[in-house]
């Protein structure tokens, strides 16, 4: 197993991982990798890369769908996260991403693969595992 570490700056931050998932398994060998996040409050998700504004649309959708305002019953005083939970359920822990014979990455031309933070600023952790 590899492990990808990354702060986010913010409290919902998309992050593109996608070079750092590369660079991880550059020797790597197999039929795919598992991209696993060990989260409840973050997620993962594979969608366009060559724009930023996509990640950034992302997040504010999330942000619109569950609302911070809702009445949560899940509630840790000081922690009010219940929505991150939500956001995180939406994108799901994570993704399997075929590689091709020379190890490459199996994504398509405009693909790339997000590390997905709603409950930030944190220290994160992405767990991959080539699949033989």
């Amino acid at each position: 197993m590899h492990e990808i570490r990354l702060r986010t700056a913010r409290r919902s931050h998309v992050v593109d991982i996608t070079r750092d998932v590369r660079e991880a398994l550059a020797e790597a060998r197999g039929s795919a990798v598992l991209v696993y996040v060990p989260h409840t409050t973050a997620g993962v998700t594979i969608n366009e890369h060559a724009d930023p504004a996509v990640a950034r649309d992302l997040e504010a959708a999330l942000e619109r769908m569950v609302d911070d305002g809702w009445p949560w019953e899940h509630v840790e005083p000081g922690e009010e996260n219940a929505p991150t939970h939500i956001r995180a359920a939406l994108m799901g822990p994570s993704v399997v991403v075929p590689l091709r014979d020379d190890g490459s990455l199996g994504l398509g031309t405009w693909q790339g693969i997000f590390f997905c933070e709603f409950d930030g600023p944190r220290e994160r952790s992405v767990y991959l595992t080539v699949l033989q």
